[in-house]
């Protein structure tokens, strides 16, 4: 099933969770994200976020590097997309998640 994702990014935007951003001129508005995807997938990357912002070292890096430019369900969800695309990864290159690397 994973060879149907051809990236990434691919996948995130399967779970509904890549970003909406509209451009006019030189005007950039965020809408956050798309939500075209499957909503429980989206769900469940969103409340494990909520635990990997807590005990993941990389998601709880991310967190803290993050929090200054983005709050609340922005951020969460922005944490949900990482957790995505490091599931993916884990899947696609069938090894197990090390912190370390």
């Amino acid at each position: 099933m994973l060879s149907v994702f051809l990236g990434p990014e691919s996948f995130v935007a399967c779970c509904g969770l890549d970003p909406v951003v509209e451009r006019s001129g030189k005007s950039v508005i965020s809408r956050g994200i798309s939500k075209r995807g499957d909503a429980v997938l989206r769900r469940a990357f969103y409340l494990a976020a909520l635990t990997a912002i807590k005990v993941n070292p990389i998601i709880k890096r991310f967190y803290e590097d993050y929090k200054g430019r983005l709050r609340g369900k922005k951020l969460i969800t922005a944490c949900a997309r990482k957790l995505a695309v490091i599931t993916w990864a884990v899947l696609y290159y069938n090894k197990p998640f090390d912190a370390s690397e």
